[in-house]
């Protein structure tokens, strides 16, 4: 099939993602009445209806994307990941001025909000949905009450319900090694994609032969049954897609089951659909389905599904983050909170301070096997801050939100933010405790056995690449100095600039990929005064950030000359003028510099 080459217009992506209005008949019958139950009931109902509209549109979008990755509109895929990523704020947004000025005692009426609440329960007991439906009542509740600083539960609470097993969201297709490039245009036909293919035999020959190289480990045998397990969803994000799902062999006498991850990564290029690249390795496929990246639109609305069999594919990444990724941030945030809980029943842990530096800025923490770090802002940052003046903790707020919101093109970590968030006092430990309580008296009060934080960033866990180029093999620090120039670079192409270009600000991931964790001092490198190596007098009265590319490397802290070299060696580049000014005309101009989602090695046409 030809695609449609139609592009989607502003107007048409906007009315396709406009949210229907609240239900203003239901809201003057929530104003109008002065029975509890009634109110109860009625205030069940206009959150529900709010959070339907909300839900149509979120699972309208994938569609769309869909349609726009077939079409080769990169600029409505761009635009409809913005929408997305809105899309929930904004609808809580439009509703709760319109409670707060018909029903102002509704912030206080701890009865009416229990009565609401069960019968929302009943509303929603049958749906597949219930659960977000619930975390969408609980956000509404946390943003109505937020003047009065009052914690309200990050759970699913009774509206949770076990998922199904994840071979109800699975293509299978049963073959027999070496898998022939004919199984493999069947699935890409399979795929159900409105276009038409480059050179589809060649592709599927080229993958079939990528595959059977990376199975290669696992023994295989020729005429050994097999079977491809390819999840029921396709996966767009900007000007690429995926097909997702496994390879296993059975059991042989001298061996178990063996299994190996499956990502045919596509494009739409002028000429046609093509598969760029084929992953059969778990960490790789972390790079693709990292939360540094945009999320991925998944057709499938099995969203649990989904995220269980994302985290079966990629272990090393924590179950919360795999809704995340896939767009479901909100039930990541509640996911992510229920692991830190169990984390600490299992462990006994206590949460303490963040091994590596003490931030300026913010106080990080954490538990020794959590796969999580917590951190505060402080009210003011301490003495060691480098700069002459410090913008606020809202200001601060705002950028960890705006990381959050872009494309974070690889190499910066996203931020999970709660607001109003309780955790038992006694998970702390007593120092970190009274650092707290000290540093945060405006964000952490201390209240009946219980720390209550007005807001709480929660992010993976990485290690400060100081520590890690300490304890480190050679081999692996020379990688990680280098990949911190990459990490530089992919954030200059989101036009992010770190002003505090210093190590202690990145970490190294599990996959030793390094990325930026700390943004208290990011700005628009399109705001940036790029100077070069010559310092005029008056230099140092000049307002605005003032970047001197040829000072990097000692603003990085890079104590070893070898590392030193290694990094200008594979970036020389960096310290030099003319290659930030070149990307400030780029981002100027609208141009949006590629950034590689995967490893290069696994393309398949090089």
């Amino acid at each position: 099939m030809t695609a449609s080459r139609h592009h989607l217009t502003a107007a048409e992506i906007e009315a396709a993602t406009r949210i229907a209005e609240p239900d203003f008949d239901l809201l003057d019958a929530l104003v109008r009445t002065d029975d509890p139950d009634d109110q109860a009931h009625t205030l069940a109902r206009v959150v529900l209806s709010a959070f339907d509209n909300y839900y149509a549109v979120s699972r309208r979008i994938p569609a769309l994307a869909k349609a726009a990755f077939e079409a080769r509109d990169w600029a409505a895929t761009v635009r409809l990941s913005k929408i997305r990523i809105g899309l929930y704020t904004a609808c809580i947004d439009q509703l709760v001025p319109l409670l707060k000025a018909g029903l102002p005692e509704l912030v206080n009426d701890e009865q009416l909000w229990q009565r609401a609440e069960a019968e929302l329960l009943a509303a929603i007991a049958e749906r597949y949905e219930a659960d977000f439906a619930f975390a969408f009542w609980q956000s509404l509740r946390r943003k109505l009450v937020s003047d009065e600083w009052r914690p309200v539960s990050y759970d699913s609470g009774p509206a949770a319900r076990p998922p199904a097993s994840v071979a109800t969201l699975l293509n299978t297709t049963a073959t027999t090694l070496p898998i022939q490039p004919a199984v493999i245009r069947q699935i890409l036909d399979t795929a159900g994609l409105n276009g038409s293919w480059r050179d589809l035999d060649g592709d599927a020959a080229l993958a079939a032969a990528a595959i059977e190289a990376a199975l290669e480990p696992l023994s295989p045998r020729a005429g050994e049954p097999a079977k491809i397990e390819i999840a029921d969803s396709g996966f767009f994000r900007n000007r690429g897609a995926c097909l997702v799902g496994r390879i296993k062999l059975r059991d042989r006498g001298d061996m178990p089951m063996r299994s190996l991850p499956l990502l045919i990564a596509l494009l739409n290029e002028d000429d046609g659909l093509v598969v760029d690249a084929v992953l059969c390795d778990s960490d790789e496929l972390q790079y693709a389905f990292s939360s540094t990246l945009a999320n991925y639109h998944a057709t499938n609305p099995h969203y649990h599904e989904l995220a269980r069999f994302l985290y079966e594919l990629m272990p090393k990444r924590p179950l919360g983050t795999q809704y995340s990724c896939i767009g479901f941030h909100h039930l990541g945030k509640v996911a992510v909170m229920t692991e830190i809980l169990a984390e600490h029943r299992k462990s006994k842990e206590k949460l303490d301070t963040a091994p590596g530096f003490k931030g300026t800025v913010a106080i990080a923490f954490t538990m020794p096997s959590s796969a999580y770090v917590l951190k505060i802002i402080r009210d003011h940052p301490t003495d060691d801050y480098k700069f002459d003046y410090f913008d606020g903790l809202d200001a601060v707020l705002r950028k960890y939100n705006l990381v959050h919101e872009i494309d974070r093109a690889g190499s910066m970590l996203d931020n999970i933010i709660y607001s109003n968030v309780k955790l038992d006092r006694t998970m702390f430990a007593p120092d970190l405790l009274d650092e707290l309580l000290e540093a945060g008296i405006d964000t952490v009060t201390l209240e009946r056995g219980a720390l209550v934080f007005r807001h709480l960033i929660v992010q993976i866990k990485l290690t400060p690449l100081p520590l890690y180029l300490t304890t480190a093999k050679a081999a692996d620090a020379r990688a990680a100095v280098i990949n911190l120039g990459d990490c530089i670079k992919n954030n200059a192409a989101a036009d992010i600039f770190n002003k505090d270009l210093d190590g202690r600000n990145y970490g190294v991931s599990r996959i030793r990929k390094v990325y930026l964790f700390d943004y208290d001092a990011v700005e628009p490198l399109t705001d940036v005064k790029v100077r070069s190596n010559v310092v005029p007098p008056q230099a140092e009265f000049e307002d605005g950030v003032v970047f001197r590319p040829a000072e990097m490397l000692e603003g990085l802290r890079i104590d070893d000359p070898g590392l030193r070299r290694a990094f200008r060696d594979a970036h020389p580049e960096l310290m030099q003028p003319d290659y930030w000014e070149g990307m400030q005309r780029a981002l100027r101009d609208g141009k949006v510099p590629k950034v590689m989602n995967y490893p290069a090695a696994r393309r398949l046409r090089r």
